[in-house]
């Protein structure tokens, strides 16, 4: 089954983290998203928790 993107159409990259405020994938994952595999998408969205985090504390 697909890996749904967890793009919430609010595309703003955070200058510090580098960061996509919305869904806190990288300006390449982002782009890079339907080319990745499901597990690398799973690793991105398993890593959310740790990137709003360091997103939050900047």
């Amino acid at each position: 089954m697909a890996v749904k993107s967890p793009c919430v159409e609010l595309c703003q990259f955070d200058g510090k983290t580098g960061f996509c405020t919305g869904c806190l994938r990288t300006l390449a994952e982002a782009r890079e998203w339907k080319k990745m595999t499901d597990h690398r998408k799973h690793q991105v969205i398993k890593d959310r928790a740790r990137r709003e985090k360091k997103l939050l504390s900047r």
